[in-house]
């Protein structure tokens, strides 16, 4: 599977972005599918996450009420709604395959990456 994130940005704080990330070579549609983001001189952290039917999704504390996870299997995609933009968002952003059709916060169970999207919000 190859990933293609999109919609990264210059935004200013308070604005928003919609990510967006393509999978292409084979369906995601049974595997949960997530998003990562590492800021510059820190690991890479779980942001979102959202099973293969869209049911179930999970949230890093930090973006609870502001981000919202969604998918398209007819499109074989995902999105990432983000409003309220911090500067402490600041990061590239990936998007990620699981092995598994529900999601984890944890980066081991993916096993597909993309290529990462740059978020800067300036303040």
């Amino acid at each position: 599977v190859q990933l293609q994130a999109s919609g990264g940005g210059l935004v200013q704080a308070g604005g928003s972005l919609r990510l967006s990330c393509g999978a292409s070579g084979r369906t995601a549609s049974n595997n949960a599918l997530a998003w990562f983001r590492q800021a510059p001189g820190k690991e890479r952290e779980f942001v979102s996450a959202v099973s293969w039917n869209g049911i179930i999704t999970h949230y890093a504390d930090s973006v609870k009420g502001r981000f919202t996870i969604s998918r398209d299997n007819a499109k074989n995609a995902v999105y990432l709604q983000m409003n309220s933009l911090k500067p402490e968002d600041t990061a590239v952003y990936y998007c990620a395959v699981s092995r598994f059709a529900t999601p984890s916060t944890q980066p081991g169970p993916y096993n597909y990456w993309g290529q990462g999207t740059l978020v800067t919000v300036s303040s």
